[in-house]
């Protein structure tokens, strides 16, 4: 069973129409998001740097770091997602190494990226 399998039960999953805004940068951020059904675009400065599709996370630099969102993400399709706050997301850490191995990749690749441009 896949991580995205697990999190498509996810008590807290939200619907956004394809246009609407998830979170812009600047805000507080409270959860991190997983992409359930449906496609997303991360913005930074207006310009998109990164879609992220079903089974792609995003949110967690705020989420680990407390600090606000670093950047913009719309929905570039109708999206469903999967919310895990900072408990859920322990738990899952804590449960299911390969989730912590992915959230660790999904950082340093956007990081990465970051320091190319």
């Amino acid at each position: 069973m896949s991580v995205l399998d697990i999190l498509r039960g996810e008590p807290d999953s939200r619907a956004y129409a394809k246009g609407e805004t998830v979170f812009s940068r600047g805000d507080a951020a409270d959860c991190l998001f997983v992409v359930i059904e449906g496609t997303a675009d991360i913005l930074i400065d207006g310009a998109v740097v990164e879609r992220v599709e079903s089974g792609g996370v995003f949110g967690e630099m705020a989420l680990i770091d407390g600090q606000p969102r670093s950047a913009t993400v719309l929905a570039a399709t109708d999206l469903r997602l999967a919310a895990i706050g900072e408990k859920r997301f322990l738990r899952l850490v804590s449960q299911l190494p390969t989730f912590a191995l992915q959230m660790m990749r999904v950082t340093t690749e956007r990081l990465r990226r970051r320091g190319e441009h």
